[in-house]
């Protein structure tokens, strides 16, 4: 009898004391990838370009760069589809083991058309980046 309870309960017992609810690795990789993106079209291009994963400092002239290109961005969508209205997070997956996501974003545009995008991120000391 003590046997049949336990293969009863057991299953019952593991979903209940399984990992800790929560946000997983995707969803957190893709919600900082939409807080970068959501960063740029508010016009804050040195965050953005701060959420990008940079394994030693960058000069501030290449910084500058990127900032630019940035800015160039946001204005070639302005022209193509006036502009990316709102970003959302549609999907993400995650490698936990190797510390790296794919978060899948759609853009809604001025324009009434939606585009989803595919932003690589990687996670170093718990923090996700743009790859």
């Amino acid at each position: 009898m003590r046997k049949l309870l336990f293969f009863l309960f057991f299953p019952l017992l593991m979903a209940c004391s399984g990992k800790p609810s929560g946000p997983d690795a995707a969803q957190l990789a893709a919600n900082a990838a939409k807080t970068y993106y959501e960063q740029l079209l508010k016009g804050d291009y040195g965050s953005f370009v701060d959420g990008r994963y940079q394994p030693t400092s960058m000069p501030e002239s290449y910084r500058q760069q990127l900032i630019a290109n940035a800015k160039m961005f946001v204005g070639q969508e302005e022209k193509e589809h006036k502009g990316i209205k709102s970003v959302s997070v549609a999907d993400g997956r995650a490698d936990t083991a190797k510390h790296v996501a794919n978060a899948f974003l759609t853009f809604s545009y001025g324009d009434g058309t939606k585009e989803q995008v595919v932003v690589p991120m990687v996670e170093v000391k718990k923090v996700w980046y743009m790859r």
